[in-house]
């Protein structure tokens, strides 16, 4: 569908300006007294004319809207001629075939996060259940991501950034709880069963406003603090139901969700400033590498050497051969950057409200599915107190929309 424009030429090359005051700001401009509206032409060709205003400009020929008619000098138009010009009529069309498509993009990211999500936890379980030293597995993890940078920079498929000593004295110590954050997850996952350590790493609103009050002095709404209610008790009863529950498993992935949040409360309080942050995506990936650089010697004092012959060869007796062993380390490091990374980009197109709530729904799907393969036991009172705390996140994420009215002072320093 098209809408008819009008545009106007001049048939003449130079046309005398009837004011001539050479100091007026615009230039010369058409006289508006001696403008008139035009009553007797309606149509030209057959073409129906809108109403519109225009004032025009000697010097540049432009148009400039002043009323509701369509202004001719002195009743003539022999100065100008005027045509039709065919103006495409589907512009709402195309936004929302463009808001069509970036909802598409957004929901095929989601299903990538997610897929990928479940498949690491699958792969990891896999492993750790055979080759139980966490700390080596973990850096493992990083190694993968490490390549992948790299591989990324040096074929340009994304820009490679420039580091400023102030932005490594930021990135340094998010870095290092990274690590911890990262490698407690995976002791909690090689301890107890998958669906009990993504149970109570729903615990991580809760830590979040304990040091966003302690650290950042910033107090929760009386929504928030509600929303908290059913997480605590709901990882609370799944912990006392849970059938695989030993301490070590449960203790790593508690430490995990201070380490994880602490990093979070860090972030925005050592933020760097404007003109010198990085995009995530770069932040994320200089995180991954000094991560790698950190746990590799840290690994090796810890567990030792675990990558002989021998070690490999104990694991395989467990139930996985040397081959798929190290397929399935590879597929878990290669999905635990990739859906980092997905998680990031997410991040940078959507608030980070909804992102959150993504999260959320991530985290039950990965329940659900680990549940689903490792065919784990679950009793009724267990499958409650993971809804509870699952809906708890979510409350709270819908909690954090919800902007405190401001009190009568700051409302007084607002208006002034």
């Amino acid at each position: 569908m098209q809408s008819t424009a009008l545009t106007l030429s001049p048939l003449t090359p130079l046309l005398r300006p009837l004011n001539k005051n050479p100091n007026h700001r615009y230039g010369s401009l058409w006289n508006l007294s001696s403008l008139k509206p035009l009553g007797l032409l309606r149509s030209i060709n057959g073409l129906s004319f809108q109403k519109a205003s225009h004032l025009f400009s000697c010097s540049r020929f432009n148009a400039r809207r002043i009323n509701e008619s369509f202004l001719i000098s002195d009743g003539r138009c022999d100065g100008f001629k005027v045509r039709a010009t065919p103006v495409p009529g589907n512009i709402g069309d195309t936004n929302d075939s463009s808001g069509l498509a970036t909802s598409m993009q957004l929901g095929a990211m989601f299903a990538i996060w997610y897929i990928l999500n479940i498949y690491f936890n699958i792969f990891n379980k896999q492993v750790l259940k055979v080759y139980t030293f966490p700390a080596t597995v973990t850096a493992f993890h990083f190694g993968c991501g490490t390549l992948i940078i790299l591989i990324m920079w040096a074929s340009n498929l994304y820009h490679r950034p420039k580091l400023t000593r102030s932005q490594l004295a930021v990135i340094i110590p998010l870095a290092i709880v990274h690590t911890l954050g990262n490698l407690l997850t995976n002791v909690s996952i090689g301890r107890v069963n998958v669906s009990f350590t993504h149970t109570i790493k729903a615990m991580e609103p809760f830590f979040t406003v304990l040091f966003s009050v302690l650290f950042l002095g910033e107090w929760p709404t009386f929504w928030i603090v509600f929303s908290l209610i059913p997480v605590v008790g709901g990882v609370a009863l799944a912990s006392f139901t849970e059938a695989s529950f030993n301490w070590i498993g449960f203790c790593s992935a508690m430490a995990s969700n201070v380490t994880n949040q602490s990093r979070n409360v860090l972030s925005k309080k050592f933020m760097v400033k404007n003109e010198e942050t990085l995009d995530n995506i770069n932040l994320f990936s200089i995180i991954t590498i000094i991560s790698f650089m950190l746990l590799v010697p840290a690994a090796i004092l810890l567990e030792g050497v675990k990558f002989s012959p021998s070690y490999l060869q104990s694991a395989a007796n467990q139930g996985l051969n040397i081959r798929e062993l190290c397929i399935r380390s590879l597929l878990a490091g290669f999905c635990l950057h990739s859906y980092q990374q997905v998680s990031y980009m997410i991040l940078q197109m959507v608030s980070p409200v909804t992102h959150s709530v993504g999260n959320c729904v991530k985290r039950v799907v990965v329940i659900i599915a680990s549940v689903i393969f490792f065919q784990t036991p679950v009793s009724p009172i267990n499958s409650l107190g993971t809804t509870l705390a699952l809906t708890g996140v979510f409350l709270y994420s819908k909690a954090k929309q919800l902007k405190p009215k401001p009190k009568v002072g700051e409302s007084l320093k607002v208006a002034e």
